[in-house]
């Protein structure tokens, strides 16, 4: 009987034993399992830090996107003319009206330098397209308040007559002359070409100054003009439209006759202001940059140039353009490039008469320089 009872008690501090065995392993486990579900909440927690700090880091690059957007898209104003300068911009402006290029540029296209005068003087211009002679005259009269940046336009200038009676300067003697320009690079060649000869521009000729490039294109063309002072690409208008009309002299040619090498015909030029320079100095590289592109894929492609040279109204139609490109003479030279070809000009034209550079000689500081 003792025996028995041994037996039982033993069997039951086994079975005691068992179960405290038991339950150490489920709270092992539970622990276990607790000590998991901490791990996951903490590795989601910390997704969820990785989450919330690409987004900022998202955001913060959009926001310093938007600054760098903002820094390139600073407006400013360009003027150009109906002829060699905004046939060579024709590109340039394309690109911006269709969004390739991003600057913040706003064009204007006009026929008549005089109307940008008062606009450059009262500071509503950045950059604007110029005869070479104008641009000094501004130079002075703002007592420096623009820059030449670069040269955009050689010589351009032809004598066009409705017969077959002039074939030298020396035959001008005695003519009507129709032209454009008075007060500016046109007239002056014109006058000092004409005194190179012999002959004197108010007794020995009349000239008339009544009718703009494109008026006097027109009645050469109509042959209410028979003898006119114009510049490529109206040349081209009045010729094709009048098979009588022909180019009589190539006035950069006369000018070579006289002056050599020692000096070129630079006809327009392309200013900017100076305190827009001064604080954008990144914008105005870009812009020249951009200028000087567009001018050499003018040159290279006539046809297609043609095209949005119609399209911006600078001439009536892309088969005039097409034809009249070749003999534009359109270029792109920096300020530092074209300054000797310029002082030598301006020396020409000071000497003859001062005030067709306004009094003076442009100094070092008409110079744009990067």
């Amino acid at each position: 009987m003792k025996k028995n009872i041994k037996v039982i008690s033993l069997l039951l501090v086994m079975l005691l034993l068992s179960i405290s065995l038991m339950a150490c392993g489920q709270t092992e486990k539970i622990d276990e399992g607790s000590k998991d579900t901490e791990k996951e909440t903490t590795e989601v927690v910390e997704s969820k830090d990785d989450a919330e700090k690409e987004t900022t880091e998202v955001a913060e690059s959009k926001d310093d996107t938007e600054k760098v957007e903002e820094t390139e898209a600073i407006p400013f104003t360009v003027a150009t003319l109906k002829g060699p300068t905004g046939m060579g911009m024709v590109k340039l402006m394309d690109e911006v009206d269709k969004g390739e290029n991003k600057m913040g540029a706003s064009f204007s296209i006009t026929g008549v330098p005089d109307e940008l005068v008062g606009k450059i003087i009262n500071d509503e211009i950045d950059f604007a397209c110029l005869p070479t002679n104008l641009a000094a005259v501004l130079y002075n009269k703002t007592g420096g308040k623009i820059q030449l940046a670069a040269v955009n336009t050689m010589g351009v200038l032809y004598m066009v007559e409705v017969g077959d009676e002039i074939n030298s300067i020396s035959d001008l003697k005695g003519k009507k002359i129709f032209a454009n320009g008075q007060g500016s690079t046109p007239e002056f060649v014109l006058r000092y070409l004409l005194e190179k000869n012999d002959i004197n521009p108010d007794e020995d000729v009349e000239l008339n100054f009544s009718l703009q490039h494109s008026e006097l294109a027109t009645a050469t063309a109509a042959g209410d003009v028979n003898l006119a002072l114009l510049p490529q690409p109206h040349v081209t208008v009045a010729t094709m439209q009048n098979k009588d009309a022909r180019i009589a002299l190539d006035l950069t040619k006369e000018w070579e006759n006289i002056e050599g090498n020692d000096s070129e015909l630079a006809m327009g030029c392309i200013v900017v202001k100076k305190e827009f320079a001064e604080k954008n100095p990144e914008v105005v590289e870009e812009f020249l940059n951009s200028y000087k592109q567009s001018v050499e894929w003018v040159n290279a492609n006539n046809k297609d140039a043609a095209e949005l040279i119609a399209k911006y109204g600078i001439l009536p139609k892309a088969p005039i353009a097409e034809k009249a490109l070749p003999n534009c003479n359109i270029v792109y030279r920096e300020a530092e490039e074209a300054k000797q070809t310029l002082n030598g000009f301006y020396k020409i034209l000071f000497d003859f008469n001062p005030k067709s550079l306004g009094g003076k000689l442009p100094d070092e500081g008409f110079y744009y320089n990067k």
